[in-house]
């Protein structure tokens, strides 16, 4: 069952069931960001680094770390983060406002390298990653959040494409992810209001 709310206090509109009203955070990512197609290479970065650093998380744990994340990482400038070194590295390991697994701190130093390659290869990851869904959302229509699958072929594809080109968690989980969060699908239910608004761009 979804959930309803309105912004203005009146219990009159449907929203995915996963963004409860009681969670402001929650809230507002689902309603101003989640699913909103990117098409600025920065915050393309961001989602990617943030998807990572979620692995066997919550997104909720990601987005109450992301001002963290901001000021940890640059702003999230792909370009600063590949040139952080080794003592950059160990200092973010002690770092309590982000994840300090040292797995995920070191694929975020090499998935900006690896971005770096794809933005001069292709003018931009924005014209790289949209080429997948040939520049256009696609525009799903699931009943329920139940329905939304955790993966699909597209992104089995983008994964395999991101590991051959040296990104690290970029599982297919993971790259569905960050197309769902990056407007790449739609997949807000149908009886969410956002699903009728997104359709719409």
């Amino acid at each position: 069952m979804n959930t309803t709310y309105s912004r203005n206090g009146k219990i009159d509109i449907e929203r995915c069931d996963w963004a409860s009203p009681n969670d402001p955070v929650y809230v507002a990512y689902h309603d101003d960001e989640w699913g909103v197609p990117v098409h600025d290479d920065r915050t393309l970065f961001e989602f990617l680094l943030l998807e990572g650093a979620q692995a066997g998380l919550s997104w909720a744990t990601i987005l109450r770390r992301r001002a963290g994340y901001r000021t940890a990482f640059a702003d999230f400038d792909p370009a600063k983060v590949a040139r952080l070194d080794r003592r950059r590295i160990e200092a973010l390991l002690q770092n309590p406002a982000i994840i300090r697994n040292r797995l995920k701190v070191e694929s975020a130093v090499t998935n900006a390298r690896a971005f770096l390659t794809i933005q001069e290869a292709h003018g931009s990851f924005d014209a790289f990653l949209w080429r997948y869904v040939d520049g256009r959302p696609v525009q799903n229509a699931w009943p329920r959040h139940a329905d939304v699958p955790p993966r699909t072929a597209l992104s089995d594809v983008l994964s395999k494409d991101l590991k051959k080109l040296g990104f690290k968690f970029v599982g297919s989980t993971i790259c569905y992810s960050l197309m769902q969060a990056v407007g790449l699908v739609n997949d807000h239910v149908t009886s969410c209001f956002r699903h009728r608004e997104l359709a719409g761009r």
